[in-house]
């Protein structure tokens, strides 16, 4: 399994128009093969940060998603509207029985 995160922090004149185009962009993705999960959360502590956790089968399916011009777009749609990003981190996990 691949584990997805990153965050944003939207300009607080833009944050609702931000907020709508992240919940769109999850709900399209959780559509897409390979999407195990894929959410969006408020920081409860700065109320302006976007944090993004995702599940994925297997790179090829990341990656497909990668390339999907929704994706692209979506993206591209938050220059200008965010002040800072972490950035995209990806990790390759096992899920340990218990």
């Amino acid at each position: 399994m691949i584990i997805v995160t990153g965050s944003i922090v939207a300009r607080e004149d833009t944050f609702d128009d931000v907020l709508r185009s992240c919940i769109e962009h999850v709900e399209r993705s959780r559509t897409e093969p390979g999407c195990i999960s894929h959410d969006v959360h408020v920081d409860c502590q700065n109320p302006m940060r976007l944090f993004f956790f995702e599940r994925w089968a297997d790179e090829a399916a990341l990656r497909t998603h990668f390339a999907v011009e929704g994706s692209r777009a979506f993206v591209k749609s938050l220059k200008g509207r965010i002040v800072e990003t972490t950035g995209t981190q990806i990790y390759r996990t096992e899920v340990i029985e218990r």
